[in-house]
């Protein structure tokens, strides 16, 4: 369907859907008034459309109709939402949202809300490819563990958010659905693996976002799209499925993606939970989002800064000189930021991350023993697997063991400090032709994630880590930092979130979106 035709079905089938005095309200505006009304709707955040649904100020099918307008509007440059499904019957779902809010039936704080599922997660009825070939036709016959529990909360999924293959790099880019452009710049890439989730939410194509995080794929999307990313505590977000490893899978987690720090939390507490489902899920439960206050900066908050690990990791010129001004502004608030490393040895680190990534992927050893299956791989994806071959078990130990440590290392530091503090990237948004950078200042990256090295701390320790937005470099490029907090601390975590929110303005700084490259 045209965006002109999908754009005249949609008003008028709001009108025809909605009670009779905002049927009158939507015919009455000129078309201009109609957009003016559409992007007020999709501007508001999650929180508080949540709010205006439930007061019935606004109809669910005013709310779906506005981002679908959006969404056709905007999608074809930056390929954020894939597997769209059918459009009339979306508003079909949505009208029966508005008729049992008519019968005071309330379904939950997302009650016919918009919703994309990240294409890695499982939505009952949609594609679920993962960005691969081998799974382009692949259909999910039920949800995801934390899709369920989006689903309870009254969401209606209207497709999926793209995703690099197998979320294998920090790039948004498949041979399935193409590359998914950065929000503020769409000549450079959105991040990734939740690259999708991340652009969906800055272009205002969405509410709010799911998505996954290994290696940053909550943070790193997150900081290219001037978005907020957490990555809970490992085990606070249950993501088992009838295929996951419950017990050695212990490096990627689920968790939630908003516009600002209050969505990000309400998303979180309709995630997390225990789940026996997944063995190891923590069995602590989070206070309603309603609870979570702002941190009280002036009882002298301390903040380890550790940078690029005192010229450990190489960054773009500039990038630190942002993401540390960017703390000036809790300083000045009264908390306290100090320069700190951790008592460890930072190569055994990336030794670390490098055994237990290939581990993870010894199960797929035998995709590389059919040629068919091979040659539709990314050759990042092959080269993961290989690396599994002929892996040992002392290997292995040697990992855990590392991994241990590194962990003790931190929590030494959380002795002296509430949070510690790094940037998200070690480069700004680049190219979106360009698969990985091959050098940063000079350095040679010598693996296609190298370049993202500066998150692998957080995950091998399975802390709560936050992405804030930290600013913008002289040519607009977006870039955060990472707030990590001691283990299981989630909501301490995202009360200083939302103070830092507090006195800093980077998430009013929307981008200046286009409909043609």
């Amino acid at each position: 369907m045209k965006r002109r035709e999908f754009c005249k079905g949609a008003t008028l089938a709001s009108a025809t859907l909605l009670a009779p005095t905002a049927a009158s309200a939507v015919l009455n505006k000129s078309t201009s008034g109609i957009q003016s009304m559409n992007d007020h709707i999709t501007a508001l955040s999650a929180s508080r459309l949540s709010s205006m649904i439930r007061a019935r100020e606004v109809s669910c099918v005013e709310v779906m109709s506005a981002y679908l307008e959006r969404i056709h509007t905007y999608n074809p440059v930056y390929n954020a939402i894939i597997s769209l499904a059918d459009e009339g019957g979306l508003l079909a779902q949505a009208n029966d949202a508005d008729k049992a809010l008519s019968k005071g039936e309330y379904w939950g704080w997302m009650h016919g809300m918009p919703h994309a599922v990240k294409d890695l997660a499982d939505v009952r009825g949609f594609l679920s490819t993962s960005g691969s070939p081998l799974l382009a036709k692949n259909i999910a016959t039920k949800d995801s563990l934390a899709i369920e529990r989006i689903r309870q909360a009254g969401a209606i999924f209207i497709g999926k958010t793209n995703t690099p293959e197998f979320g294998l790099g920090s790039q948004t880019y498949n041979t399935v659905f193409g590359t998914t452009r950065n929000a503020y710049n769409p000549s450079l890439c959105a991040g990734g693996s939740s690259g999708g989730a991340a652009v969906g939410l800055a272009a205002q194509l969405l509410p709010v976002a799911d998505g996954s995080d290994m290696m940053g794929s909550l943070r790193n999307p997150a900081a290219f799209n001037n978005v907020i990313g957490f990555r809970p505590t490992k085990g606070r977000v249950p993501g088992a499925d009838e295929n996951s490893k419950l017990f050695f899978d212990q490096l990627a987690t689920d968790g939630p993606m908003g516009r600002d720090v209050t969505d990000t939390i309400k998303l979180l507490t309709t995630m997390a939970g225990f789940d026996a489902r997944e063995p190891l899920s923590l069995q602590d439960t989070l206070p309603r989002a309603e609870s979570f206050v702002p941190t009280a900066l002036e009882d002298g908050v301390r903040i380890g800064w550790m940078g690029d690990y005192g010229g450990y990791l190489a960054t773009e010129p500039g990038l630190l000189d942002i993401c540390r001004g960017a703390l000036q502004g809790v300083e000045t608030k009264g908390a306290v930021v100090e320069d700190c490393a951790p008592d460890f040895e930072l190569e055994r680190l990336w030794d670390t991350w490098l055994t237990l990534r290939h581990f993870a992927f010894i199960d797929s050893q035998s995709l590389l023993k059919d040629p068919t299956l091979k040659s539709q791989l990314k050759p990042e994806f092959q080269w993961e697997i290989e690396g599994s071959l002929g892996m040992s078990a002392a290997q292995v130990v040697k990992a855990d063991t590392a991994r241990s440590d590194w962990y003790r290392a931190l929590m030494a530091l959380f002795g002296e400090y509430d949070f510690l503090a790094l940037p998200t990237a070690q480069v700004f948004p680049f190219d979106a032709q360009m698969h990985w950078p091959s050098k940063i200042n000079g350095k040679p990256m010598d693996t296609y994630h190298r370049w993202m090295e500066v998150v692998i701390g957080g995950t091998l320790a399975g802390l709560p880590v936050v992405n804030l937005p930290a600013g913008f470099d002289q040519q607009g490029r977006p870039i955060g930092i990472q707030i990590l907090g001691p283990t299981g601390r989630d909501k301490a975590v995202l009360e200083f979130a939302l103070a830092y929110e507090a006195v800093t303005s980077y998430l009013e700084q929307h981008p200046a979106l286009v409909t043609s490259l």
